[in-house]
């Protein structure tokens, strides 16, 4: 049997970045939602957080787990429950793109607190702030077209 532990930091926003995720509890639900439904496909998220235009999930994927594969079935079924129970005035949408990060084990702590601080670190930044961080950060190409 192998032995695989191999995180990856997610982050994705609402299509257009809209605001869908307006309240405190609404985020909670759908958070909830994504962990509990994410168990039963047999994908482990050690965290999960956002604000009101985005998801952050910490991943750690299995042996048999692709970064397109989990982000699909994550944001899928997600966006499909959300319109099912009507929690946003307009119909959801995820946004198609997205990032994903490897992350060490050395730094899980700090890529947790990061997450878990999402509700604190958006009253003094935006998403587009954060995203632009991400992209420098992380040394993504911008592809404009």
């Amino acid at each position: 049997m192998p032995f695989v532990k191999v995180y990856v930091h997610f982050v994705w926003s609402t299509k257009n970045r809209v605001p869908h995720l307006y309240s405190k509890e609404l985020r909670i639900k759908v958070w909830n939602h994504i962990l509990e439904n994410s168990r039963k496909k047999d994908i482990f998220i050690d965290f999960v957080n956002g604000y009101s235009d985005h998801c952050h999930c910490l991943v750690s994927l299995g042996v048999d787990q692709s970064i397109q594969k989990v982000i699909q079935l994550i944001k899928g079924e997600s966006s499909f429950w959300i319109n099912k129970e009507g929690l946003t005035k307009e119909k959801f949408e995820w946004q198609d793109e997205y990032f994903a990060v490897s992350v060490s084990e050395s730094v899980i702590d700090k890529v947790r607190d990061y997450i878990k601080n999402q509700e604190e670190r958006h009253t003094k930044k935006t998403f587009q702030q954060e995203h632009d961080d991400f992209i420098s950060k992380f040394g993504f190409q911008k592809f404009e077209g």
